[in-house]
């Protein structure tokens, strides 16, 4: 029984660990990023040269703080929020090939699956802000769910379009299509699709320059004001973990998974994902933050219909393709 139990589980303690791992050094590499952009150092004392250990000094610094629930909070929900994040974030994870050669591991997964988990981050998010009793947290949690709700329609969309165009939503036949050419340069519906799925991930991913949730001059920290310790790294951490299981889900979906230009590789996948993020941070760290009817208004009045219009063109075309 115990052997049963060590066999299900290291498999699954050891990726949760190299992906927290590689998590916490985004963090490092965003910080790292912003100095250069910005002209200055950045981490670099803590495990001198350049800051290596930092992330871990990060994670006991965090750990060694005081946790408070704020008066009259709802102590349970309160809880929860960070643990159903994480946990969420993680299992997202379950869904994407990073094992596509293993022949133990060609599960047909679908790409609905992996966005119906990872939509399910809302639940704590709005669970944890309306339960801190407090204003601002209560403020933020509104915004992020009708950021996060709406932004989710044109994301959604930008998926199908490739999907509709390869004829199938499952991951394995997605990368094999893309073995000779990935769907960024699919003509036209290729980069219309990667653009709106870029918008929205920004938008659903609650970064730069739409963090409404957590705009600092207004809402001091969002959702996570009342939070501290251990409690508020999970969100911080959960976020980067959402963060990146989008850029893998974009290194696969239009940049071909495992396949490259010279050779086939599942490190391929995880490169690509970190070039996406990289792609991010210079975005984040090069726009200012828009108001909360700005965004909507563009949401509803353009990248809808935007995203509806390549959904329709994607449909002509995969009927043109199928019967001529």
């Amino acid at each position: 029984m115990l052997n049963s139990f060590i066999t299900f589980a290291l498999p699954i303690f050891k990726t949760i660990s190299i992906l927290v791992l590689i998590v916490a050094y985004l963090v490092w590499l965003e910080r790292k990023v912003a100095a250069k952009m910005q002209s200055r150092i950045g981490p670099y004392l803590v495990g001198s040269p350049h800051g290596w250990l930092q992330p871990l000094a990060d994670a006991l610094k965090l750990m060694a703080k005081d946790d408070s629930i704020p008066r009259n909070s709802d102590r349970l929900l309160f809880n929860f929020g960070p643990i159903w994040i994480m946990v969420v974030s993680l299992a997202s994870f379950a869904l994407l090939p990073f094992y596509f050669d293993n022949p133990m591991v060609k599960a047909d997964l679908s790409l609905m699956l992996f966005i119906a988990i990872s939509s399910l981050i809302i639940i704590g998010i709005f669970v944890a802000g309306w339960s801190s009793n407090n204003k601002y947290s209560l403020v933020s949690v509104l915004r992020m769910t009708a950021q996060i709700i709406s932004y989710e329609i044109p994301l959604i969309i930008s998926l199908l379009i490739p999907c509709i165009l390869i004829g199938s939503l499952s991951f394995s036949s997605i990368i094999i299509f893309q073995e000779n050419n990935w769907i960024i340069f699919y003509p036209v519906l290729g980069q219309l699709s990667f653009i709106i799925f870029m918008i929205s991930a920004l938008a659903e991913g609650n970064r730069i320059p739409f963090d409404l949730s957590e705009a600092e001059s207004e809402l001091i920290s969002g959702y996570t004001t009342e939070y501290s310790g251990i409690k508020f790294a999970l969100f911080y951490l959960a976020e980067y973990v959402h963060l990146f299981g989008i850029c893998v889900l974009a290194s696969i979906i239009f940049f071909g998974g495992p396949n490259g230009p010279f050779f086939t590789s599942n490190i391929l996948i995880v490169i690509k994902a970190l070039m996406f993020f990289t792609l991010i941070l210079f975005i984040r760290w090069s726009f200012f933050r828009v108001r909360i009817d700005q965004l909507l208004k563009f949401n509803w009045i353009k990248l809808i219909p935007l995203s509806f219009i390549g959904l329709l063109l994607a449909c002509i075309v995969k009927y043109y393709l199928d019967f001529n």
